[in-house]
């Protein structure tokens, strides 16, 4: 049955999800042009009547390593937050063995008490950065 399942689903998605993939930009063909949306959409217009200059990027070092900074905390907290649902999937699952409950309670615990730092090191550094280099 699990067989017959994947061979017929596992193909129809795959079509399905380059059909996707391919259609936007043979769409964006036949129009021939594509879509700006920093220019087509007047949210430009409208954040220069505001008063942001939307055109320009700052490039500094304090800038590079703010944002390479934030990527990575980033990251660290999606994968702390998968570690939790890893967690609590491993304990749903376990069907009363303690063993596997121990490990599933041990890996939350862990995962969160390293959100907490990771939230906490964000927390920080958004301070710092925002309040000492600009």
């Amino acid at each position: 049955m699990k067989k017959l399942i994947s061979k017929k689903i596992i193909p129809s998605l795959l079509i399905t999800g380059l059909f996707l993939f391919f259609s936007g930009s043979a769409l964006a063909a036949q129009v021939g042009q594509t879509y700006n949306f920093k220019d087509q959409s007047g949210l430009g217009a409208a954040a220069g009547t505001a008063g942001y200059d939307i055109g320009t990027s700052a490039t500094t070092l304090e800038s590079v390593i703010s944002r390479i900074i934030y990527t990575l905390l980033s990251f660290i907290g999606i994968l702390f937050f998968g570690l939790v649902i890893y967690g609590g999937f491993t304990w749903m699952t376990a069907r009363g063995n303690e063993e596997k409950v121990k490990k599933a309670e041990g890996s939350i615990m862990n995962a969160l008490v390293g959100l907490i730092i990771t939230l906490s090191a964000y927390a920080l550094s958004y301070f710092l950065i925002n309040y000492f280099w600009q």
